[in-house]
């Protein structure tokens, strides 16, 4: 029997909602498909700042590397915490075991409509590969007498060959992998290199020398301007994209738009090689105004939890967990707030867990 240890971190705001659904909904798998599961939950947030000092233990990575997988359900509360601070648990764990691929699959599922008329689930399901620990996020630059008239701050960008390569050729992977399961089979690179004439040239030269790698594999280039405006008017358009850490970002918010909203929206911060512990998570944040209100719509996380299960080659039960999703949903039921609804999160967690078990 297989087994697996994951390491919940709840976080704030809505996190603690979420990730009780998830945890639940993991375990249900485990009972379900015959693996054992063993989770254990800390207690880092906002509050445990404001008592100590800081967002995490100083030996946070030490305790978190032995677990097979991370859950994290939130973090931020900007009226005891500024973002900045908040969000240096999320980049240190990226970069500090190495998860260099972002993964968001962006698929509408039956039964979920979008504020956008062009996104239907027969044209919205491409996956986005963003770059997870280079870029613009590799908090390197400075600020020089703020306060002054002169005063400027810089802010540094990194794009290595190699954190480069890797994203690119796990895209490649991706798209050779869909191609197999029916996709198109093609990956579009996010640049802006008419603007950005060192960091995206270099990034667009590396593209292009992985693309000739992958002939069965095709590929093209789009400016993140006109890839945005695409995503919106032809999402039928992309495959796989592939893009750097500050673009990722910004398209896959746009892209949980397309699925229906922040609600549906997971995302698995990838160490492919498995040699650190990989990290899942909704991605709509704490959502202060809404927490502790059990209204919450718990598909992101319940999502998470199947990429989580796809990474442990579980593929059966991430397949199982989709379809109990997708049965739900289609049948309009159980609809939380953000679908015109009154049902709560505990009441949609337990009718996936229901069709789940059947």
């Amino acid at each position: 029997m297989n087994s697996y240890r994951v390491a919940f971190i709840p976080g704030d705001g809505v996190g603690p909602e979420v990730s009780h659904e998830a945890q639940l909904t993991l375990e249900a798998c485990a009972n379900e498909f015959l693996f054992d599961v063993s989770c254990d939950t800390f207690g880092w947030n906002c509050d445990y700042y404001l008592a100590h000092g800081r967002m995490m233990p100083e030996n946070a990575l030490d305790v978190l590397k032995p677990y097979d997988a991370v859950f994290l359900g939130s973090m931020g509360n900007p009226t005891k915490v500024p973002d900045h601070i908040s969000l240096g648990p999320l980049l240190s764990i990226r970069q500090g075991f190495c998860q260099y691929v972002n993964l968001r699959p962006i698929r509408m599922l039956e039964g979920v409509t979008s504020p956008l008329s062009t996104a239907t689930p027969k044209n919205v399901d491409f996956v986005v590969v963003r770059e997870n620990t280079e870029g613009e996020y590799c908090r390197l630059g400075g600020m020089f007498c703020p306060e002054a008239p002169n005063g400027f701050a810089t802010q540094m960008a990194v794009f290595s060959r190699k954190g480069c390569e890797r994203v690119m050729r796990f895209a490649f992977e991706l798209a050779r992998k869909r191609k197999a399961e029916g996709h198109m089979g093609k990956v579009t690179s996010c640049t802006k290199s008419n603007a950005l004439n060192y960091s995206m040239v270099f990034w667009d030269k590396i593209f292009s020398e992985v693309a000739a790698q992958y002939p069965d594999i095709d590929h093209d280039y789009l400016l993140v301007d006109a890839l945005s405006m695409f995503m919106v008017s032809k999402p039928e358009r992309f495959d796989v994209i592939v893009a750097s850490n500050l673009f990722g970002d910004i398209i896959t918010d746009l892209g949980s738009v397309l699925q229906g909203g922040m609600g549906f929206a997971a995302g698995a911060n990838l160490n492919p090689e498995k040699d650190y512990p990989s990290m899942f998570e909704p991605i709509h944040g704490s959502a202060l105004d809404i927490a502790g209100k059990n209204i919450v719509n718990p598909i992101a996380s319940l999502e998470s939890i199947r990429m989580m299960l796809e990474h442990f080659s579980e593929v059966h039960a991430a397949k199982a967990l989709l379809a109990a999703e997708q049965k739900v949903l289609s049948k309009g039921m159980v609809r939380t707030r953000d679908m015109g609804g009154t049902n709560s999160t505990q009441e949609m967690g337990a009718a996936v867990r229901a069709e789940l078990t059947a």
